[in-house]
């Protein structure tokens, strides 16, 4: 499910973590939530790493919430993880959003809902030139999650991103780089060696100056990400298993067109 890597290819300071569901490609669900999450606070706290770098393996960085768990548990944001006692993708969202050090996001393939909502807080976005991305949570009757309403006009702009928040289309590499969303389009079999290479330069600089450094770029913004996710989570929820949430799911695992055309009232 996730495979962890500390100085991969022998390049000192850098944690490698690969997501590993290619059967779904790279969905989370809640064990992958933890896992991540997990990784990247093991990486904050060790002295050893400096980066990390987070990418996808397969076909897939991460093609979002799993859509078949979301079906039966309902809502994710507030389904409460029993052994760690916090939310599977709160928490995950919370981990992402206070990591210390730089965060380098290498995205090998499509990057679907939290697949692309992650990317904001990745400091720097490596992406192939056969990536796509995507953000259909209208088209699944929910709203945007993790700060996104927020993070992503900061981001990709304001036309960019209601473009991309209202219709749900496809976002090719290319325009991902023009609207900001990325940093960096490469050629897919160059996109983890670039990605590592990056990562490694960084790696060299004293890691209090990077600690110091992210927290000083940052701070601008975490509090209005919190108080957008805050706003998110509280529709979110009042959405998910309403009558369009419902359909969409349905049409989603029948394989079929949604019909939003006669749904009973909310």
């Amino acid at each position: 499910m996730l495979r962890v890597e500390d100085h991969p290819r022998g390049i000192r300071g850098v944690r490698l973590v690969t997501f590993c569901r290619p059967e779904a490609r790279n969905a989370f669900n809640s064990e992958m939530y933890d896992a991540v999450a997990v990784a990247l606070d093991e990486g904050d706290q060790s002295q050893e790493i400096s980066v990390v770098v987070l990418t996808g393996e397969g076909s897939a960085y991460c093609a979002g919430q799993d859509l078949a768990e979301m079906n039966q548990l309902g809502d994710p944001h507030s389904q409460r993880d029993e052994k760690s006692g916090s939310h599977g993708f709160t928490r995950f969202i919370a981990t992402i959003e206070a990591f210390s050090k730089p965060l380098v996001a290498a995205v090998n393939g499509v990057a679907v809902g939290v697949g692309t909502t992650m990317l904001p807080y990745c400091d720097l976005v490596l992406a192939a030139d056969t990536a796509r991305f995507r953000l259909p949570f209208a088209s699944l009757g929910v709203v945007p999650e993790a700060g996104s309403s927020f993070t992503l006009p900061e981001v990709m702009g304001w036309q960019g991103a209601a473009r991309a928040l209202f219709t749900g289309d496809w976002i090719d590499a290319n325009t991902a780089l023009n609207t900001g969303l990325i940093g960096q389009v490469t050629a897919a079999d160059d996109l983890i060696i670039e990605a590592l290479a990056l990562a490694g330069a960084i790696a060299k600089m004293p890691l209090v100056a990077l600690v110091e450094t992210k927290r000083l770029i940052t701070a601008g913004r975490i509090d209005l990400a919190r108080a957008a996710r805050t706003r998110e989570e509280a529709v979110f929820k009042r959405l998910t298993g309403a009558p369009a949430n419902r359909e969409a799911i349905a049409a989603f695992l029948e394989k079929r067109e949604p019909d939003f055309s006669n749904l009973p009232e909310e």
